[in-house]
This record gives C-alpha cells, structure tokens and sequence, in this order.
C-alpha cells in the first residue's frame, strides 16, 4: 500500500462474536473486544489510518433459524446490512476501508457493499478454515462457518440474496491458508471444487510454492479477473503454538514470518479495494502480544 493510500485507510470496528451468540444486554465477550483491544495496541497510528469508531451491531441470539439453519439470524441480517452501508460509504468516498472484527460474519457484506461502490471486486481469503458450510451442514449453525459459501451463492438462501451472491466468479477467489479440508467433509461441507471455486491452498502447498510467490500469484489472478479485490485476514491462519489467542486452535498453520510474506503482495497492490481482520479474542491474550503482533503485522504490511 503506498503512502497515499495509507491517508485513505479508514478504520471501523465491527464488535460481533460468533462463537457463542449472546443474550442481548450481556456484557460483551471474546472477540467482540477485538477492535477495542486493537485500537488500545495503536493499529489506527501505527497504518497511518483514520478512525471511524465501532459500528453499533451485535450479533445476539441462540436460537437457529428454522429457513436458513444459522444462530441468530435477525441479528446476522441486521449486520450484513450495516456492514455492507460502512463499506460502500467510505469506497464511494474514495477511500479504504479497513474492517476491524469481531468473526468473519463481516466478509459477505464487506465485499458487497465494496462492489456496491466500486464494481465486481475478488476476494483473497486468507483464514485456517474453508468456510463453505451452509444452514444444513454447519455443525453448529454459527454464522461464521459460512462466509465463502454465502459469497459463492451456496450458502443459506436468505443470506446469499441479502448480498446479491454470487459476489465473485470462480477464478475471482482465492482461499489461502486452510487446513480443515478433512473435517468438513467428513461433516458434509460443500468443498470449493464442488461448487465451481479455485481450489484452496493450504500451508503445505503455500509452503511448496513459496509463501511470497503463493501471494503474488494470487495478485494477479485476482487482478486479471475482478480488477480489484478485499483482502480478509482471519489469525486462526496462524499456528495454534504461535497465536494462541483465538477461539478456533489447530496445529499446523502458518508462522507470522509466513504470513507476512503471503500478505505483503496482497497488501501492496494498487488493486487492494479493502481489507479486513477477524478471529483475535483478547480475553485469550492476557498480555496484549497477541494485539502486539497484529498491529506489528499491518505495521509492517501497510507502509
């Protein structure tokens, strides 16, 4: 990202936790704290971003949604919804959006509301999980299961047409880093090939071609095919004996070196329309080096 578009970057929070859907009026919890957290780490000074304060959503409720099978649907709706105004205001103004979550319950109103100002735009996807359950398949009917399957057009009726799916043509996603391919289909998940997606990378195959080659080659598959593309982070992409400070643990991710490299393509390119974070629960980074490490990583990215 160059310097100008560093006094464009602008930062919202969206404080919503998709773990544990809570009761309306109970204290906030998990990552919902994220943007607060990383706020108080320095992220706005230390991107050069402004900063547009937390949008005043929740997503609450623990009752599944009897047509679209996901918790706390109303809520998941209303969301999307201001996600998806946020992110087309400040694109149509010309600037970045920079979305600070929270889960990646954000991502299908993130790049609709970006193409919404903009035109089609690609999504990298960089996150430890394929996201492609649907209201049927989730194990647990948490919004987060679903993003990738929404975008696609597959996901739960309601909410792939709340968003207009499908947001991007097979060639205009990349999935980057996921490595729970053998647990969701033993669990029935539609895999990206099912449904027409390029195929994910995971570590071993990012590894294998080289983690900044990996980046770069998703550049410009995205670049060629949408023109411009979001950027979604979600840390559970990371090592569970690296970060341990999210609530979806799992051996075998990548290490923060790797992943800096993987972004920094993604990060720099004029094509970058958007960017997002999700998945940093403080309530499990008892001394901040968690938010540490994030705010290191934009730091870094975005210069």
């Amino acid at each position: 990202m160059s310097h100008e578009d560093r006094r464009r970057l602008v930062i919202t929070g969206v404080p919503i936790d998709s773990v544990s859907a809570p009761e309306p009026g109970s204290e906030p919890f998990g990552t919902e704290l994220a943007p607060v957290a990383l706020r108080a780490a320095g992220l706005a000074d230390a991107v050069g971003a402004a900063d547009a304060g937390d949008l005043p959503i929740r997503l609450s409720g623990r009752v599944r949604d009897p047509q679209t099978g996901v918790v706390g649907w109303p809520s998941v709706q209303a969301i999307t919804q201001a996600v998806r105004i946020q992110a087309t205001e400040i694109a149509a103004d010309g600037r970045v959006p920079f979305l600070v979550g929270g889960c990646c319950t954000l991502v299908p109103g993130a790049l609709a509301g970006t193409r919404d100002a903009l035109g089609q735009v690609g999504l990298a996807y960089v996150d430890g999980h394929l996201d492609t359950y649907d209201g049927q398949t989730s194990p647990t009917g948490e919004a987060a299961d679903m993003p990738v399957s929404v975008i696609a057009g597959n996901g739960p009726q309601g909410w792939s047409a709340e968003v207009g799916a499908p947001l991007v043509d097979p060639d205009q996603l990349a999935l980057l880093g996921p490595r729970d391919r053998a647990e969701a289909q033993t669990l029935g998940s539609v895999l990206p090939e099912d449904c027409g997606l390029y195929q994910e990378l995971g570590p071993a195959q990012l590894r294998a071609r080289g983690l900044g080659a990996a980046g770069q080659d998703a550049v410009e598959r995205l670049s060629h095919a949408a023109g411009r593309y979001w950027l979604h982070l979600d840390v559970d992409v990371l090592s569970e004996e690296v970060f341990p400070a999210t609530d979806y643990l799992m051996p075998g991710g990548l290490n923060l070196a790797e992943l800096r490299q993987l972004l920094e393509p993604l990060a720099r390119e004029p094509g970058l329309a958007g960017l997002s974070l999700g998945c940093y629960n403080p309530g499990k980074d008892t001394d901040g080096s968690g938010a540490r490490a994030i705010v290191d990583l934009f730091a870094r990215l975005i210069c």
